[in-house]
């Protein structure tokens, strides 16, 4: 076999092998422990908080408001479709004074919700029931449909 009909066989099979490969893609935001560890219960300020973390990705509808930090890592292999394989969501809470008063960060595993890490001045307040509602919606979605790609 010559060299010109075997160069197009190898090309052709390298771009086979690589496309085998899969590409993941992050979309969203989350602050990391040591960013969040700058907020300090009970005394940071709703207006601090964009200066020390970045803005919210969202904004929930809880006793004094709430803000979202969502993050989603999709595995993209082939011409399947995406899949979401990890997804991190930090909510901060706020009393009605307008200090912060709880920072949860939550997982999601096997479908579920986990709460990774928290940290509360009053135990009574919880995001967990409409983060539950707000990550069980993410899986409806396609990546492209959310962010235009």
């Amino acid at each position: 076999m010559n060299h010109a009909r075997l160069t197009p066989l190898v090309l052709l099979l390298a771009l086979i092998l690589s496309s085998c490969a899969p590409v993941f893609r992050n979309h969203g935001y989350v602050p990391d422990d040591q960013s969040l560890a700058s907020i300090v219960v009970g005394q940071t300020t709703r207006d601090e908080v964009p200066s020390l973390i970045g803005s919210p990705s969202a904004e929930g509808v809880l006793t004094g408001g709430a803000w979202f930090y969502v993050k989603s890592r999709f595995e993209h292999f082939g011409p399947y479709r995406p899949a979401e394989i990890k997804r991190e969501v930090v909510a901060i809470s706020f009393a009605e004074s307008g200090t912060v008063a709880n920072v949860e960060r939550f997982g999601l595993e096997r479908g579920r919700v986990v709460v990774l890490s928290q940290r509360v001045t009053d135990p009574g307040v919880s995001a967990a029931s409409a983060l539950r509602q707000i990550l069980g919606n993410f899986g409806k979605f396609r990546a492209d449909q959310i962010f235009g790609q």
